[in-house]
């Protein structure tokens, strides 16, 4: 059975924080969009369940907040529960109670989990976290590398289990000088794939081969950072727009998308844990 991994996003956009560095900050859906993006949700999850040919794994990485709203946590309790479904994982604050997830397969579904200081406080995200541990729920926790973050990085660190994978996301337009990559990279040791963009022009990747992204219309794509479609969920032409491609970018710097670049060789660093972004092996 192929691996086929799956990044969907919806038309889901607000989110219950307001981060300065997020163009989604305290956006508010109106209930018109709501409704769209819980049907949408709702049809995906029926073709995952009834495409048993593939082995799946899936990442929601929404604009907004995905776990404030019920039909997400729904439908990551569902597909963690089908036999071909290796993992189902969702981007998250982190802001709503975990509890759902003891009725979600644990060997199954994985949080991507992204502490944001100034937002929430240390005790409450940790609280989420040991909640986690408690239900035996595989996560990362990252945050973004802003001068203002350093110091609650270097106490989340301290704070949560060494067998957490916290990791660092370059703050887009920030200029890393070598002793602030120095200070970053002391806390998670793969920095360094994320300060500098990747040159991908003409490289050899898994997006559009075994990796795709999809809209909640189910349009398909290779990946988020190429807008050209290759089919559609739905009527099937997604299949026939499968195979290896190179990058039609001059560079990728998500960690979304350069994670599937070939020559980078991460899918051996991440191995199962690639959509909640766990390496095989911890980072010392």
């Amino acid at each position: 059975m192929n691996d086929l991994y799956v990044l969907y996003r919806g038309p889901l956009a607000s989110c219950n924080y307001d981060c300065p560095y997020c163009p989604f900050a305290k956006r508010v859906d109106p209930p018109e969009l709501l409704r769209a993006d819980k049907a949408d949700l709702s049809r995906f999850a029926d073709w995952v369940a009834a495409t048993d040919d593939r082995r799946l794994s899936v990442l929601f990485t929404p604009w907004g907040e995905g776990l404030t709203r019920s039909w997400y946590r729904e439908t990551i309790v569902r597909l963690s529960h089908l036999p071909h479904v290796s993992r189902v994982a969702i981007q998250t604050n982190l802001a709503a109670r975990v509890d759902w997830l003891a009725s979600a397969s644990a060997s199954t579904a994985a949080l991507w989990a992204t502490y944001h200081p100034g937002q929430v406080t240390q005790e409450r995200f940790l609280s989420r976290c040991r909640r986690l541990d408690e239900l035996g729920v595989r996560y990362s926790v990252g945050v973004v590398g802003l001068p203002e973050h350093h110091e609650a990085a270097v106490a989340l660190r301290s704070l949560l289990p060494p067998s957490v994978y916290l990791w660092v996301n370059a703050a887009e337009g920030h200029v890393y000088s070598s002793s602030e990559e120095q200070l970053w990279t002391s806390i998670d040791p793969r920095f360094g794939d994320s300060v500098r963009p990747h040159l991908s022009l003409g490289r050899p990747c898994h997006a559009g081969e075994d990796a795709i992204s999809v809209r909640g219309d189910g349009t398909v794509r290779r990946c988020h950072f190429v807008p050209a479609p290759i089919g559609n969920l739905y009527d099937g032409t997604w299949r026939a727009g499968l195979r290896p491609r190179n990058c039609p970018n001059t560079l990728c710097d998500c960690h979304i998308g350069y994670v599937h670049l070939k020559p980078l060789g991460l899918r051996d660093v991440y191995a199962g844990g690639l959509l909640e972004r766990i390496p095989v092996v911890p980072p010392q």
